[in-house]
């Protein structure tokens, strides 16, 4: 873990690392944010998974995020979105398949197999690495995300119950296997077997009986991406059937970008610290 930046804002430090990655069999960079309390104290981590075409710069530079969580003691870690490097599969032509598109699925077809392993990446390496260099409280963590970042925050907590603390989502693909982006990532990482699918699939899961644990999730109703793209209806009648605690919010007018998640990140961020810090 070799520290590449390192920025002093809001009173902590927001650091920029790369490491070779057993998961994703490459060098993969990361950032995080440390808030000021980490300098006397571990403090709790949240993970925020970012969408298509992101890297971990986006949301850093974009979200608003850290001041948010150097007033409320919290660690911030951004992953990024894909496997990297010259030898790593891409399609050059397609933005929502290949390099920035991981989908945060362990790939299981060639030659995606190899490298695509950002659901091992971010649930286990990337918090074994964080939680044994860093200042922070091991095993305490929440995660959160955005768009396909979104979809990766909901399978993490619901695939691993009691792993995390809290979860959220703005804009979250609620529904991949009827979705377009996730059918095209599906297809090729994991094949033409829709049942396997199913185990990436929050709407999926929540039927198929995952554990309870409180789903919190912004949409905006002017997202260009909402009618064809997210679902979030299919979740809430899943969670509907089983009776599955989940907070919808219906945001009038905001889009699909970063002004929106920017807009509530705060109130997402003080209600993983009301969890985290009861723990």
């Amino acid at each position: 873990m070799h520290q590449i930046e390192h920025i002093k804002e809001s009173g902590g430090w927001l650091n920029r690392y790369r490491h070779a990655s057993d998961a994703c069999n490459c060098t993969m960079m990361f950032s995080v944010y440390l808030p000021p309390q980490a300098a006397n104290e571990r403090v709790p981590v949240v993970y925020w998974l970012s969408g298509l075409t992101c890297t971990d710069d986006n949301a850093r530079v974009k979200g608003g995020m850290q001041r948010y969580a150097a007033e409320l003691g919290l660690a911030l870690v951004f992953p990024d979105t894909s496997p990297r490097g010259a030898g790593v599969p891409n399609v050059p032509d397609r933005y929502d398949i290949g390099k920035g598109a991981g989908f945060y699925v362990n790939a299981t077809r060639t030659p995606w197999s190899q490298h695509y392993r950002m659901y091992d990446y971010v649930t286990r390496e990337l918090p074994a690495l964080i939680e044994s260099e860093l200042r922070v409280v091991p095993g305490l963590k929440s995660v959160s995300g955005h768009s396909m970042g979104g979809h990766g925050a909901l399978i993490c907590a619901l695939k691993n119950p009691g792993a995390y603390r809290s979860v959220s989502a703005f804009a979250p693909i609620c529904n991949p296997v009827v979705s377009g982006w996730g059918q095209g990532c599906f297809t090729a990482y994991l094949g033409d077997d829709r049942e396997a699918w199913r185990a990436y699939d929050a709407t999926c899961l929540v039927a198929d009986g995952a554990s309870p644990i409180p789903l919190l999730i912004d949409s905006g109703t002017g997202d260009e991406y909402l009618a064809d793209q997210l679902y979030p209806q299919n979740l809430e009648a899943a969670c509907r059937v089983r009776n599955f605690p989940l907070t919808l919010r219906m945001q009038p007018d905001y889009d699909h970008s970063y002004h929106f998640v920017a807009s509530f990140v705060g109130e997402h961020l003080a209600y993983h610290a009301e969890t985290l810090h009861s723990a």
